[in-house]
């Protein structure tokens, strides 16, 4: 392992954030600092891509705000990021959905898989 390696290795946060992938809906609580005062925002809204791998990963999101679309990227291992809520997960195709971009309305929407548990099927 050469020195830059060791070196990042020593500085990435140890947060254990769940599992996500593109098309889950996801609410990610961050910590902005105003000042000399903190406190927490939530941003809510569909995982678009996650790139990169361990330590300098990150993960797009996109929201909708009064009919606009909002995206903002989140480094995975900031320590910013208080944590990380998968709300849905959704059935994609793709690791990349850019195609939402353009869907307005109903077609806009990510079908959500469900959840079946062994205790409800008996």
């Amino acid at each position: 392992m050469n020195l830059l390696q060791y070196a990042e290795n020593q500085l990435v946060s140890k947060a254990k954030h769940p599992a996500f992938k593109a098309g889950d809906t996801v609410t990610v609580h961050y910590k902005i600092k105003e000042g000399d005062k903190e406190r927490i925002q939530m941003y809510t809204g569909v995982v678009l891509q996650r790139r990169g791998h361990d330590h300098v990963a990150s993960f797009t999101v996109r929201k909708m705000s009064n009919a606009i679309g909002v995206e903002r990227i989140f480094p995975l291992h900031s320590p910013f990021i208080e944590r990380i809520e998968v709300k849905k997960k959704g059935v994609v195709r793709r690791a990349r959905i850019f195609y939402i971009r353009k869907l307005t309305g109903k077609k806009a929407r990510i079908q959500e898989k469900i959840q079946v548990s062994e205790s409800s099927e008996a």
